[in-house]
């Protein structure tokens, strides 16, 4: 099976990617928001162990690398050339959405182990937590990768076929 395709020009990609970015921004900071206040509550000292609280933290900490990687696209481009598109913008702003989707992939897991640990104990907690870690892998980079492979072949084959037939 054939895809259509069409080239986007540096522009349309700029805005895509950027819009991509702004998309995920508000919910991060919604997450970031419930991580912050759920510290203060009583339940977090008391139904939490010190190693659990680390781990929290942890996650905390990965969400803002995520957060700070999803927005960089928009500070980089305003410092660096706001009137242009360049290829370098897109992949500099690819890299830094890839490592903010890493962050967050394993943040949520983190923070799913806490709430299950406490609802559903230890080993549902750990076992749900690495569920959801596989899944965002391969949502979010191995189907992704396979599919950039598959298209990679197609277009060599189209390559390859079309030196034949001359």
């Amino acid at each position: 099976m054939t895809e259509d395709t069409e080239p986007l020009s540096l522009a349309r990609a700029s805005e895509n990617l950027l819009e991509e970015c702004r998309t995920v921004v508000p919910g991060i900071q919604g997450l970031f928001g419930f991580q912050l206040i759920v510290v203060f509550t009583e339940a977090f000292d008391r139904k939490l162990n010190q190693s659990e609280r680390i781990v929290h933290v942890i996650s905390l900490c990965l969400v803002v690398v995520s957060l700070i990687c999803i927005m960089t696209p928009a500070a980089y481009h305003r410092m660096t050339g706001p009137r242009e598109a360049t290829g370098r913008f897109i992949v500099v702003s690819t890299r830094l959405l890839l490592v903010s989707m890493a962050a967050l992939g394993v943040a949520i897991p983190l923070d799913a182990y806490l709430v299950a640990r406490v609802v559903l104990g230890p080993a549902l907690g750990l076992a749900l937590a690495g569920l959801l870690l596989i899944l965002f892998a391969i949502l979010w980079y191995a189907f992704p990768w396979a599919s950039a492979q598959r298209k990679q072949r197609e277009r060599m084959r189209t390559v390859a076929s079309a030196g034949t037939a001359r």
